[in-house]
């Protein structure tokens, strides 16, 4: 009987060991169930904690550290490691006195930053390219790239460049900057949090009122339906067209880059939706990432309403140094040309992202340099339609570059919606794929609500008695358990 007892223990104990360690082929994500259980835990122990800043801190910094190992391994103590030296050189800028000195202790932060980037995420795209160019026998160096590098890898240069320019202090401790630098949230996906906006929150220490930990709630669970129910059923059509587009009509080729259109906003403004929802619980602001962008009439317009963290980072740390608007109408398009392409770089390593990027920037090119005629046509319901509907299409068109495998599957699935389309075939389509089509017309209409329309049901939620929003929630669990795929799929973003 005893020994009985001792092998189930063991046996549980080795299970819930191994749910602990990492597994490569099982990161943590926002949407798995063993999140959820540990955010359930975490959160009672932050609240008491919340009374001393120095363990709160400290028990948020190891809970992060633990998130990230789960998610990339031991890469954890690579972030460790960043956040040391950049703590350690914006603390030598602050103090040195000569600029020139100051200047030279930013760029060799900045390059270090770059440089760890650079060998995780380009090398082997270099040693490519190289290898075509010389005709070699490229062998492929055995990389595994860290989840999430290049946000947090990004938020850093941001911290050390605004020290240079005198816009922030340096964080008084290095625990502090850490907390910063690994804020679970928005650690693996974004979105890219600023320092003079994050840091100033730490200070304070502000518990979360009722009515943020109600509206996180909701945003978390928004989240987790664009992500977990909508993003990951209709991925399940869309990666059949992309994976094999040969053998797909234009009809059903038109409805894999509609849907991919859809899939890449609802999973990434999902993951955002939930890092926002779980800081707001915790009592930090993270800022709006995403702005109904497909409501653009125009790419400048997309681009204040996509990914808008990344976005302003790029117009701040980018362009505006490359001399922005300041130095003549070709010096301004060659600055946003080469922002996107910079843009473009960072999203992968490949050089279908370069021309996503590159496409983007002739696109902003085009648009900036037509302002003047376009300032001449009337602004009535009609023309904003043409606007917009070519701003959209031609945002598709580019996602195709960014999903396809290549840029000739890119130019088969193209060339099959224009050549190869029969408006017969749609019917057929919507009566194969109902679940699919109706969710699809769920998703666009959704995005066309007015934003205080979607403010006020949070509104709505946020004043709720408690039983309601239990039934809110039920009910999206059961939905998402209802359309789930058979894996919990990675967010598309972890792969930068």
């Amino acid at each position: 009987m005893l020994l009985s007892i001792l092998d189930t223990l063991t046996t549980a104990f080795n299970s819930i060991w191994g749910m602990m360690k990492y597994d490569p082929k099982a990161p943590m994500l926002f949407s798995s169930g063993l999140f959820w259980i540990l955010f359930i835990l975490f959160l009672p122990v932050y609240a008491l904690l919340k009374r001393s800043r120095w363990k709160m801190v400290l028990f948020v910094v190891c809970f992060s550290l633990y998130f990230y190992y789960k998610s990339s391994g031991l890469f954890f103590l690579m972030l460790i490691g960043t956040s040391l030296i950049d703590w350690s050189l914006s603390h030598l800028i602050y103090k040195l006195k000569y600029n020139s000195a100051r200047l030279c202790v930013m760029w060799l932060s900045i390059l270090i930053s770059l440089s760890i980037l650079g060998y995780f995420k380009y090398a082997n795209f270099f040693l490519w390219n190289w290898n075509q160019m010389v005709e070699g026998n490229f062998q492929p160096l055995d990389v595994i790239l860290p989840v999430g590098i290049s946000f947090y890898t990004f938020q850093s240069i941001s911290y050390v460049v605004d020290v240079y320019k005198k816009r922030i202090s340096p964080s008084r401790n290095w625990l502090d900057y850490l907390f910063f630098l690994s804020f679970f949230p928005a650690l693996v996906a974004g979105p890219i949090v600023r320092a003079d906006y994050f840091l100033p929150q730490l200070e304070k220490n502000r518990r979360a009122s009722t009515e943020e930990i109600w509206g996180g709630l909701w945003l978390i669970i928004v989240g987790v339906i664009k992500k977990a129910l909508i993003a990951d059923y209709i991925s399940q059509y869309n990666d059949l067209i992309f994976d094999e587009p040969t053998i797909y009509t234009g009809v059903q080729a038109l409805m894999g880059v509609l849907g991919y259109t859809m899939q890449i906003y609802c999973d990434f403004s999902g993951y955002s939706d939930m890092a926002i929802g779980l800081a707001l619980m915790m009592g930090f602001k993270l800022g709006i990432n995403f702005d109904s962008p497909y409501q653009s009439c125009n790419l400048t317009e997309f681009w204040r309403r996509w990914h808008i963290s990344l976005s302003s980072w790029l117009r701040d740390y980018v362009y505006i140094p490359l001399g922005g608007n300041r130095k003549g109408v070709v010096r301004t398009y060659l600055n946003n040309f080469l922002t996107m392409l910079i843009g473009g770089l960072w999203h992968g390593a490949a050089w279908k992202f370069v021309f996503w990027g590159a496409m983007h920037g002739v696109g902003l090119i085009i648009h900036k340099a037509s302002k003047p005629w376009l300032s001449r046509i009337p602004d009535n319901f009609l023309t904003k339609f043409i606007f917009w509907a070519i701003t959209f299409i031609y945002v598709s068109l580019l996602w195709v570059f960014f999903r396809a495998a290549s840029f000739s599957d890119s130019l088969l699935i193209i060339k099959n919606i224009f050549i190869d389309f029969n408006w017969n075939q749609l019917p057929q389509f919507c009566m194969a794929r109902p679940a699919w089509c109706i969710m699809m017309a769920a998703l666009i209409i959704f995005h066309f609500v007015p934003q205080k329309w979607a403010d006020g049901v949070q509104v709505l939620f946020v004043k709720m008695n408690w039983g309601l929003k239990l039934i809110v929630f039920l009910i999206s669990v059961q939905l998402v358990i209802e359309f789930m795929s058979e894996e919990v799929a990675p967010f598309i973003y972890f792969q930068f």
